[in-house]
């Protein structure tokens, strides 16, 4: 009976939209300039920006998580989430970064085919982060998951095949260690975003 008198704040799930609405927002800038290499300057301007404001948004839910009584979900869920969407948008930044930093000139068609799996991830985390209030939603939600699964097992496979591709072809060692780099944070991004489909999936079966 008490508990139920107590606050319960929901503010949270707007904040994880919010967050996995520039995350999207972010890897689909990434995908632009990896496309082309046109701009790089503010390109990589506009995801630092995204950043910035991601930062925020993970503050205010931290904040909000220590100021509030009763949460939605179990307390350690929350802020493992949003730290790991958060974790998300700062790979998202340092591959912007490592282009600009390393002067990249070319960029081989399977990275930025890798950009686009970064980009299908993000999709999939927004939408399963916006099914997440209502457990109702829970084999929705549980299926958007499985297809980030997919994704990150696919960015996989192309980066090990890319990586062989790289080190048996490229003559020039400065450019196959600058996008050796590459390859490898965009591969983490999407493992970051399966481990953020991993979180929802333990979110959803405490809940539903």
């Amino acid at each position: 009976m008490f508990g139920r008198l107590m606050p319960h704040e929901g503010r949270f799930f707007d904040l994880f939209k919010e967050l996995a609405e520039l995350i999207l927002q972010g890897s689909r800038e990434l995908h632009a300039l990896m496309g082309t290499l046109d701009d790089v300057e503010r390109r990589r301007y506009n995801i630092e920006t995204l950043e910035k404001k991601g930062d925020k948004v993970t503050h205010a839910t931290v904040d909000l998580l220590h100021r509030t009584f009763i949460t939605p979900l179990d307390r350690n869920d929350i802020h493992q989430l949003i730290t790991n969407m958060d974790d998300i948008l700062d790979l998202v930044e340092d591959s912007a970064q490592s282009i600009s930093m390393f002067d990249v000139r070319a960029v081989p068609p399977d990275a930025v085919r890798l950009t686009e799996l970064c980009v299908g991830c993000a999709e999939k985390v927004k939408a399963a982060v916006e099914l997440l209030p209502n457990m109702r939603n829970a084999r929705t939600i549980l299926e958007v998951c499985t297809e980030i699964d997919k994704l990150e097992s696919e960015a996989d496979h192309l980066m090990r095949t890319s990586m062989a591709k790289l080190f048996r072809d490229e003559p020039d060692v400065r450019q196959l260690i600058k996008l050796r780099t590459v390859y490898l944070l965009l591969e983490e991004m999407t493992d970051r975003c399966e481990d953020v489909a991993n979180i929802i999936e333990g979110i959803v079966l405490e809940n539903a």
